[in-house]
């Protein structure tokens, strides 16, 4: 024995049918619930970020001193705004070569002298400056 049922535009179902279509109906609703739950806890997230800083969120430089980069190892000068380690071991590198070849001199005499490495250009030279010496 099978039931069915008509609606408005007089077309069958069986019951089957429209356990399947409550069924639809709740998967969609659990669904949408969801979403909402997560823009809700994202927007908490959100709204919380920053309020309980912890101490890697702004990393400030703090140095105890001016890094001469003539002798500086590769670890300072990471420290340093806008060198990454690419920069800073292509400084290392260059001040190695140059000072291999005549040591009497130092590689670098002032900050412009920075720009002979490359990715290191003017912009960089000036945000580091007031964090190098040269003696």
């Amino acid at each position: 024995m099978d039931f069915t049922t008509r609606d408005s535009n007089k077309q069958l179902y069986t019951i089957d049918d429209m356990k399947q279509a409550m069924q639809n109906r709740i998967q969609s609703f659990a669904f949408v619930i969801s979403v909402c739950l997560a823009v809700c806890f994202s927007f908490v997230f959100v709204s919380n970020l920053g309020q309980d800083e912890l101490p890697f969120d702004r990393c400030d430089i703090e140095l105890e001193g001016r890094i001469n980069p003539n002798d500086a190892p590769i670890e300072s000068l990471i420290r340093l705004p806008g060198l990454g380690i690419g920069r800073a071991g292509a400084i290392v590198a260059y001040r190695e070569n140059i000072n291999g070849k005549k040591a009497t001199s130092p590689a670098f005499q002032n900050c412009d002298d920075l720009q002979k490495i490359k990715g290191i250009g003017p912009k960089t030279v000036q945000n580091i400056s007031e964090w190098l010496k040269f003696d």
